[in-house]
């Protein structure tokens, strides 16, 4: 595995790069906030990632797509999260475009993967129904009612899913809480009557919901992947998830890290650079050698992702592991080296803290999987 990236994929984080710093600057993101924004996210700028074909990278050529991998598209997340670009390319370009192009039955590939690719359709996966993330222990019930099936329950913390049009939930067909068997993936209107999105304020100032399903009636073409084994196919599409949230968290790091080496090249303190103080130095080097462990890592779960490898499930947990950490610490000493500005609302510097305690916790935090690899190893 060479963990580098091919002519094509540094093409696309050049592009992405560019994107971000000229159409979507930190002032983008602190505009959507201020101005309370619905959805939190810019029409128009979704409509430029969609002319650039960003949404449609996972999703095979026949459909529209460019079927470039998730190397591709996680590089992509890690440049627009430099400048906290947000957008529904992680929760449709990602999590959605992924699910239905690998579990999706032909009829559902026709049916949304057009739409996907060209921005017309978003989505949102609805996994969790607490405050700590294990799909084991999914309650929410999908009941037989001849050929079709009644869903009851709810969904908590839904990246995207105040706005999203398409939901890929995980309810419990058989079994009990705690288990991974007797799950089952249904792809479902978020537009149903019986359907309540409650949208959550969240300290990042990004798009998530909690959902209530009452009574949601749906048919066999609805479900994604097979009945009952919705579990192992859900774990499959959150680890790539984890990967690209990963990319991301990295970018978050990344930014953070060179926002303040530049504010340590310029504040003075005593008459002198404060960048000059030993102490300081110290810390800022920490932070580089975890950036560059993490970058390893993250990279390494790309790779195995696109190449297949039998790795990928302890590689994402690795990956995942790694940038929660190395963007708490990168987060946490990037405010205090600003020192008190670096808790106002006037600097940039606290939006990477707040996406940072958010991001963390996006499909399983460092403890999650911490326990997840270990166990996965053999320990």
């Amino acid at each position: 595995m060479k963990l580098i990236l091919t002519e094509e994929e540094q093409f696309l984080k050049d592009t992405a790069k560019n994107f971000a710093e000229e159409r979507c600057p930190i002032s983008h993101f602190r505009s959507l906030r201020d101005n309370n924004d619905p959805i939190l996210w810019d029409k128009e700028i979704w409509k430029e990632m969609t002319t650039l074909g960003w949404p449609g990278i996972l999703i095979p050529e026949e459909y529209g797509g460019s079927n470039f991998g998730i190397t591709g598209i996680s590089v992509i997340l890690g440049e627009c999260a430099k400048t906290l670009t947000p957008s529904p390319l992680f929760a449709t370009g990602v999590l959605g475009a992924f699910s239905i192009t690998n579990f999706g039955s032909s009829e559902q590939k026709q049916n949304y993967l057009p739409k996907i690719v060209s921005g017309e359709l978003t989505t949102a996966l609805a996994i969790d129904e607490s405050s700590h993330h294990n799909p084991a222990n999914t309650e929410m019930t999908a009941k037989k009612d001849g050929k079709n099936f009644i869903l009851n329950g709810k969904k908590t913390f839904v990246v995207d899913g105040a706005s999203a049009d398409l939901l890929i939930v995980l309810a419990r067909t058989s079994g009990n809480k705690g288990e991974m068997s007797g799950l089952t993936l249904f792809l479902i209107d978020s537009n149903d009557p019986g359907i309540e999105k409650i949208k959550l304020d969240m300290a990042d100032s990004r798009n998530y919901a909690n959902i209530n399903f009452n009574n949601i009636k749906v048919d066999a073409k609805s479900i994604l992947g097979d009945e009952e084994t919705g579990g192992e196919t859900a774990e499959n599409i959150l680890d790539i998830g984890r990967i690209a949230i990963a990319s991301e968290m990295l970018g978050n790091a990344e930014a953070a890290f060179e926002t303040t080496l530049d504010y340590l090249k310029q504040r003075k303190q005593f008459g002198v650079l404060i960048g000059s103080f030993q102490a300081l130095q110290h810390r800022a080097a920490e932070m580089f050698c975890e950036l560059e462990l993490t970058k390893s890592s993250v990279l390494a779960a790309m790779k195995a992702a696109d190449e297949g490898s039998n790795e990928l499930q302890r590689l994402s947990s690795l990956s995942k592991t790694i940038a929660g950490e190395t963007l708490h610490l990168v987060s946490n000493e990037a405010v205090q080296m600003h020192g008190g500005i670096g808790v106002t609302d006037e600097y940039d510097i606290g939006f990477f803290l707040k996406r940072a305690r958010v991001a963390e916790q996006i499909f399983g935090s460092s403890k999650f999987h911490t326990e997840r690899y270990a166990n996965i190893s053999g320990f």
